[in-house]
């Protein structure tokens, strides 16, 4: 987009601005207006923003030039001539997005609208710095094939996204904490760009997560929420006024630290009562082949004498921890995720919904708990939303 400035840039502002000076924030506002809203006409456009018609009609036809935005089908009204929506153009922008895990990591390539254009995963005992760059640097390379040239032109960047504590033992076993100082020194931005031209933007995995369901799911109808996300371990974030918040130390969102009561009545964080980590650790005490759980398309159905236990005790936990959240912050709603199949995270929405109405909320108004839209591949799809919102769109 040429001279755009960098998304830090007027963040808070709603309203576009007549002066030259400007110019790429006003840009930036009407792509993110119709990126969020979807196709409108220059009209609708300068009225939500309050800015001249001229000036829409100028910006709209530049951002069409560069290849951003497209036309739609004119609308005919009552009286005058048609409407004519523009759109945003897919291939306007494309990405990568990368979600490192404790068991798995997750590849999609995206385009400028959210559609995830392809998409692939490792699964591994533990990470290791070989394992990803390898990992990315193949996944890289076949998806790419899948481009035309003109689409090739317009890759813009790579996200990565990690948890803060990725190099946390599981199993009990200290094979992740092991294989720590092979990742002392490394730079996974300098590594990266061994093997590709594109900018890294590197973001916390609950951040990420709860970015894209800000920009392509719930965040759309819900302007205040606290997000929740159950992977290997419990992540989590926070959006305001359509905003998702880190906070200046970055520790907005850590809703797993949130101290609960667990099921036998001791103190607890909500991590440690609710991850699927703890399911995966009774699948394998069962004697069962956990690994499966993790392979795409993800089918849970033999661990269904086990989902029970592990589903009422992440519900009692989280329950306790939106009453603990609303009770600081009057979010609007609870959202939850996993890397879990859709059926197990409709299962324990209802329960958190079912606890959580059993508890007391003396002058608390509940939350209402939804259902998640964007799914297990949140993470990854933050991550690649993490180049495209820092070129183009405004937070």
């Amino acid at each position: 987009m040429g001279d755009l400035m960098e998304a830090g840039d007027f963040i808070g502002q709603r309203l576009g601005v007549n002066h030259t000076g400007v110019r790429a924030h006003n840009e930036r506002l009407v792509l993110s207006l119709i990126h969020r809203d979807g196709a409108l006409p220059g009209a609708e456009i300068a009225k939500r923003i309050d800015l001249s018609a001229q000036t829409v009609s100028t910006i709209l036809r530049k951002l069409e030039t560069d290849g951003f935005l497209l036309r739609g089908t004119p609308q005919r009204g009552r009286v005058g001539k048609p409407s004519l929506p523009m759109g945003i153009n897919p291939d306007g922008a494309i990405s990568f997005g990368l979600k490192i895990g404790h068991r798995t990591s997750d590849l999609v390539m995206m385009a400028l609208d959210g559609q995830v254009l392809a998409q692939g995963q490792s699964t591994y005992a533990a990470p290791t710095p070989q394992l990803i760059l390898q990992f990315l640097r193949d996944g890289i390379a076949k998806m790419s094939q899948q481009l035309s040239p003109a689409q090739r032109q317009r890759l813009c960047g790579i996200g990565i996204t990690a948890p803060l504590d990725l190099w946390r033992a599981v199993d009990n076993q200290p094979l992740a904490a092991a294989r720590f100082p092979e990742w002392v020194g490394c730079q996974l931005i300098d590594d990266v760009a061994r093997f590709s031209p594109l900018p890294v933007s590197l973001i916390n995995d609950g951040t990420a997560a709860c970015c894209a369901e800000q920009n392509y799911g719930r965040g759309r109808e819900v302007a205040d929420f606290a997000y929740v996300f159950l992977g290997s371990f419990l992540t989590g974030g926070i959006s305001l006024n359509g905003t998702v918040v880190e906070g200046n130390r970055h520790n907005a969102g850590m809703l797993g630290a949130l101290r609960i009561l667990s099921t036998q009545g001791t103190l607890a964080t909500l991590r440690d009562e609710a991850s699927i980590f703890l399911l995966e650790a009774a699948i394998r005490s069962n004697g069962m082949d956990a690994g499966a759980m993790w392979q795409m398309p993800q089918d849970w159905t033999p661990y269904d004498t086990l989902l029970g236990p592990w589903l009422d005790r992440s519900a009692h936990a989280i329950a306790q921890a939106a009453r603990e959240s609303c009770a600081v912050v009057d979010f609007q709603a609870i959202v939850i995720d996993g890397a879990f199949p859709e059926e197990v995270r409709a299962e324990l929405v209802r329960q958190v919904r079912e606890k959580l109405a059993a508890l007391d909320m003396n002058g608390l108004l509940p939350p209402d708990v939804l259902e998640a839209r964007t799914g297990h591949n949140a993470r990854a799809i933050g991550a690649a939303a993490a180049p495209i919102f820092s070129r183009f769109f405004l937070n």
